[in-house]
């Protein structure tokens, strides 16, 4: 009779603290395997320092590897700038050369022009540019707003009023 009682009274409040506690012990469970593993993964990486050292020196030669490849590239670019530097210099000393001897320096066409550091005038007349007599690309009534002067389309708003929604 009073287990009855009880139950009558209490038991929609027994049933659900029944369900959370397992709810909980379910996701207790589920942390304690992790913890458990991960213990485990800690002990064995403990246990093999041989593996550790190994992993270790390979990873050294990897970055060894790397680096003297880094430096092969530093070296093969400092030495295409020194190309590239002799190349101008030699460029130069043939352009003063031929100033001298009273001959026109004329660039190459393949290469972009450079500033000329050279004494005198400049041997390329050039014009400045005026403005172009073309025709415009629309008359000058266009407006984009009203819809007059365009083509075919044109964009008129809405009527207003409460049928317009919003």
């Amino acid at each position: 009779m009073l287990v009855g009682s009880v139950l009558a009274s209490y038991g929609w409040y027994i049933l659900f603290s029944c369900i959370l506690l397992y709810v909980a012990i379910q996701k207790l469970a589920v942390r304690l395997r992790a913890w458990r593993q991960r213990q485990l993964d800690q002990a064995e990486t403990v246990l093999e320092p041989d593996v550790v050292v190994k992993r270790q020196e390979a990873l050294a030669a990897a970055r060894l590897r790397m680096q003297e490849d880094l430096n092969a590239q530093v070296e093969k670019h400092k030495e295409k700038l020194r190309q590239l530097e002799e190349e101008k210099r030699r460029q130069k000393i043939e352009m003063w050369d031929s100033m001298q001897e009273g001959r026109s320096y004329r660039r190459n066409p393949g290469r972009p022009q450079e500033e000329e550091d050279g004494p005198g005038p400049s041997t390329s007349s050039v014009t400045p540019k005026g403005k172009s007599n073309k025709k415009p690309l629309r008359g000058g009534g266009y407006n984009p707003l009203t819809g007059e002067g365009g083509g075919t389309c044109s964009w008129r708003p809405g009527r207003r009023g409460p049928s317009s929604g919003g």
